[in-house]
């Protein structure tokens, strides 16, 4: 019989709400078992949450130091610096500068990530179907680190080790990658140099957005989440997961909502170490448009699956005002810190 516990097996006894900077340091030195005795698992103490009571959870970490708050990824859409070339093609450019940084994943708990403009997920590269696309990407940390974008483009842009300069950028040098916006839909962006699990698992992704031409229907409200995990011990498997970075940010923080409000949630997942990844909306449905490359939905449902790299955009309103959970539906991951809530308010 095993007599060790994973770091798993003691994130579920709820201890993490009162980890503090010692916290932190017993468990760097503490040694999992090599895989985790599923029988042995504890029951969970629930962590009082303000807005969910008797939900797993912890408390909220230093955003300010961290330099990002899930709160305004949400929401954050960057169209880049914006002029006309020659031929009257609109020219988006964009600065994304790679670096290493601790970020305060929960309370007590920091994790050395690689990031994109210091944060996790990286800038939500916005444009429409067309614009061309000019990325100044600097190499500002002590790897080598690439930008591999979704979609379409010559092979010397792919940010692929072997594919030219932009393959592997080494610390200090820098690379412009530039293409056309094509096709419309969503899609995604990461670090492409191996290990590259290890690169995206650190950090180095982010979520690119291609609107059609003509537009989507209008929006009372966009959303961009993207689902990640975060291996804080470095043996290929996740002790928490998260949507935006941060675990549990969307249950400590509900988002608030409107009765007969239109949202639409621009949904990637970038999960490493699991092969597949899950988003249920409570007492809900909604239209879901796999990759977003039409304009038609495939299926009116209220749980998706993804496998990582695949994305897709949903589209829901609430009838009933109340507090609605979305999480994903594979239990460890939601008490793991995938789990959020949609505070509905009375119109």
């Amino acid at each position: 019989m095993k007599n060790r516990f994973s770091r798993r097996d003691l994130l579920k006894l709820g201890g993490f709400g009162i980890l503090s900077a010692a916290g932190s340091v017993a468990l760097t030195n503490f040694k999992p078992a090599e895989k985790a005795d599923h029988k042995a698992h504890f029951l969970q103490t629930p962590t009082p949450m303000e807005h969910g009571e008797g939900l797993p959870g912890t408390g909220d970490v230093d955003h300010e130091r961290n330099g990002f708050n899930p709160g305004d990824i949400l929401t954050d859409f960057d169209y880049g610096k914006v002029s006309t070339l020659p031929n009257g093609q609109t020219l988006r450019e964009y600065e994304i500068v790679a670096v290493n940084k601790n970020i305060e994943i929960v309370p007590g708990i920091d994790f050395p990530a690689w990031t994109y403009n210091g944060r996790i997920p990286g800038p939500t590269i916005r444009a429409t179907e067309g614009d061309h696309i000019r990325i100044h990407f600097k190499n500002g940390s002590d790897h080598p680190h690439s930008m591999h974008f979704h979609g379409v483009h010559a092979g010397t842009m792919d940010g692929v080790p072997g594919s030219g300069p932009g393959g592997m950028v080494n610390p200090g040098e820098e690379f412009i990658y530039e293409f056309d916006a094509e096709p419309f839909g969503l899609h995604l962006y990461h670090c492409h140099v191996f290990p590259l699990a290890r690169h995206i698992a650190k950090g180095l992704y982010g979520a690119f957005i291609v609107d059609p031409k003509e537009g989507r229907p209008q929006m009372d409200k966009e959303m961009v989440m993207v689902m990640n995990g975060i291996d804080v011990d470095f043996d290929d498997a996740n002790d928490f997961y998260a949507v935006n970075g941060i675990p549990f940010y969307y249950q400590n923080h509900p988002i608030q909502i409107k009765v007969g409000e239109t949202v639409r949630i621009y949904l990637v997942n970038i999960l490493e170490f699991d092969l597949v990844n899950s988003f249920h909306l409570h007492a809900n449905f909604f239209h879901y448009y796999p990759t977003g490359t039409s304009l038609t939905p495939s299926e009116f449902t209220d749980t998706i699956i993804q496998g990582q790299a695949q994305r897709g955009i949903l589209e829901f309103s609430y009838k009933h005002p109340g507090m609605y959970m979305f999480h994903a539906h594979v239990t460890e991951f939601a008490e793991l810190g995938w789990n959020g809530m949609f505070e509905v308010l009375a119109a």
